[in-house]
């Protein structure tokens, strides 16, 4: 009879994948939620330029301010 260690380590192999693909799966439907259940739902866009609070203490984009610097310093040349 062959040894039924090997079947033990794929069985909790199998547990621990099935496990994860679960957790991920909720993960996922949590984060659709708004998506998926609002008529026009769709996720707020993440970036600095479209952040209205950032804008009024005057932070912005880090492209935007590289560019900036770059001119501050080809005008002082």
């Amino acid at each position: 009879m062959p040894p039924k260690q090997p079947y033990a380590k794929i069985l909790k192999m199998t547990g621990t994948l099935f496990f994860t693909v679960l957790i991920i799966a909720i993960a996922m439907i949590l984060l659709c939620v708004k998506v998926i259940f609002l008529k026009n739902g769709r996720f707020s866009s993440q970036h600095v330029k479209d952040n209205e609070a950032l804008r009024k203490k005057g932070i912005h984009c880090v492209i935007d301010q590289d560019r900036e610097e770059r001119e501050k310093r080809k005008l002082e040349i």
